[in-house]
C-alpha cells in the first residue's frame, strides 16, 4: 500500500500532538456491576500511558500549549495541562471504575494522597516509537512505572488490583511520514508498530498489571485538520483507509495475545467507530449520549492558522475564536475533543469495559 502524494501530504498536515469532559462521567458502569452482583475484577487502581488523548497534565506549564487559555475552560475552569476544554479519555475510565483520575507523573510529588487511585504517565506528542518528544516513548513511560515499583512507590500486589491504559499512535505514523516514508512502505511500518505495541503490553501483564487495554486509532480523516479543505463538511476517506489497516493489524494481534494467555488480559477499546458514528450525524445509543449539530468544526479555531488554538500577539490580543458552547462542539481544537466530545465516546465505551472487567 503505497501513499499518493495527496495523501502523504494529508497525513502530514494532520497529525499532531494526539491521535489522544463540567459534570463528571457517569460512574453508572460500576455501580451498576455492583448493584446487579456481577462477580468480576474491579480494578482499583489505573495506569496510563500514551499521548494526548490521555495525558492529563504531564508536560510542565511552560513547555505546553495545554496549560494555556482557552484550554481547561470547562473543567477546572483554567489550564490544566489538559488537551481539550476539560476532562479527557483517562479520566472517564477513571470515573468508571470509581477511582479519582491518577496524578500525573510529572507532578507525583505534589499528589501523594493520589497515588492510591495509578499514575498516568502519557504525555502529548509522545509515540510507540520516539517521535516529536525524544526518549518518551512508550517503553520509556512503562519503564517509569518499573522505577516506580523498584523504589517501592507501588507493590506487586497494586499492580495486580490495576488496570492499564494505553492510547496510540497517531505520532508514529508522523514521524515515519515526514521523514519520507520507509523502504519496507507504510503496511510493513504499520506492522512495526503493532509489534510494538505487543511488546509493551506484554511487558506490563507480565510486571503484573491484571487487565491492559489498548485504544483503536480513531478516524484521522475526520479529525478537523483533515476536513478543513472540505470546511468540515466530509471526512478524508483515504486517510480512513489507512487507520483501518492499523486497527486490522491491531485487533489481530490482541486476538493473538489472549489465545496464548490465561483470562484474556488484553482488550481494545473502540474509538474508531464511535467517532464515524458521531461523524456521521447519527446519535449514539446509549443513554445520555448526544447529537453534536457540526461535528467535524472544532469549537476553537486560530485567527491565522485554523490549529493555533491559544496564540495571542505581543499586545496579549486573542489570537483565536471559540464557539459559543463547547458542550455542543464535538471537536475542541484541531485534533482533540471537547470533554462533551470524551463523553459522548465513554458512553459508546461502555459496554466493552463491562465485558472485560464485571
Amino acid at each position: 500500500m503505497k501513499l499518493s502524494k495527496p495523501l502523504f501530504f494529508s497525513f502530514i498536515f494532520l497529525l499532531t500532538f494526539g491521535n489522544p469532559g463540567g459534570v463528571y462521567a457517569s460512574d453508572a458502569g460500576y455501580n451498576d456491576s455492583k448493584k446487579n452482583g456481577i462477580n468480576g475484577f474491579r480494578p482499583t487502581k489505573l495506569f496510563v500511558f500514551g499521548d494526548s488523548y490521555s495525558d492529563t497534565g504531564n508536560y510542565r506549564k511552560l513547555e505546553s500549549f495545554s496549560w494555556k487559555q482557552p484550554y481547561g475552560i470547562t473543567f477546572p475552569g483554567k489550564p490544566f495541562g489538559r488537551f481539550s476544554d476539560g476532562r479527557v479519555l483517562t479520566d472517564y475510565i477513571a470515573e468508571f471504575l470509581g477511582v479519582k483520575s491518577p496524578t500525573p507523573f510529572r507532578w507525583m510529588k505534589h499528589a501523594q494522597h493520589r497515588l492510591q487511585y495509578g499514575m498516568n504517565f502519557a504525555f502529548g506528542g509522545t509515540g510507540v516509537f520516539d517521535t516529536f518528544i525524544p526518549g518518551l516513548n512508550m517503553t520509556t513511560q512503562i519503564e517509569y512505572l518499573q522505577k516506580l515499583i523498584d523504589d517501592s512507590v507501588y507493590t506487586n500486589s497494586d499492580l495486580q488490583s490495576s488496570m492499564a491504559l494505553l492510547t496510540v499512535c497517531g505520532n508514529d505514523y508522523m514521524a515515519y511520514l515526514s521523514l519520507g516514508g520507509t523502504k519496507e512502505g507504510l503496511p510493513g511500518y504499520t506492522r512495526k508498530v503493532i509489534n510494538q505495541v505487543a511488546a509493551d503490553m506484554k511487558h506490563l501483564h507480565n510486571m503484573g498489571v491484571k487487565k491492559v487495554s489498548v485504544t483503536s486509532m480513531q478516524p484521522l480523516g475526520c479529525l478537523p485538520r483533515a476536513t478543513v479543505h472540505s470546511s468540515h463538511r466530509q471526512c478524508n476517506e483515504s486517510l480512513n483507509a489507512g487507520v483501518m489497516l492499523h486497527n486490522s493489524m491491531l485487533k489481530e494481534m490482541v486476538a493473538r495475545l489472549n489465545s496464548h494467555t490465561p483470562d484474556s488480559p488484553y482488550f481494545i477499546l473502540d474509538l474508531f467507530n464511535p467517532f464515524i458514528t458521531i461523524m456521521k450525524q447519527k446519535k449514539l445509543p446509549q443513554e445520555g449520549s448526544r447529537r453534536f449539530e457540526t461535528p467535524l468544526k472544532p469549537c476553537c479555531v486560530g485567527v491565522s492558522k485554523e490549529y493555533d488554538c491559544s496564540n495571542v500577539d505581543k499586545k496579549g490580543v486573542k489570537m483565536y475564536t471559540m464557539c459559543s458552547d463547547p458542550n455542543a462542539a464535538f471537536f475542541w481544537d484541531s485534533a482533540h475533543p471537547t470533554q462533551a466530545g470524551w463523553s459522548a465516546v465513554y458512553d459508546a465505551l461502555k459496554a466493552t469495559l463491562h465485558e472485560h472487567l464485571f
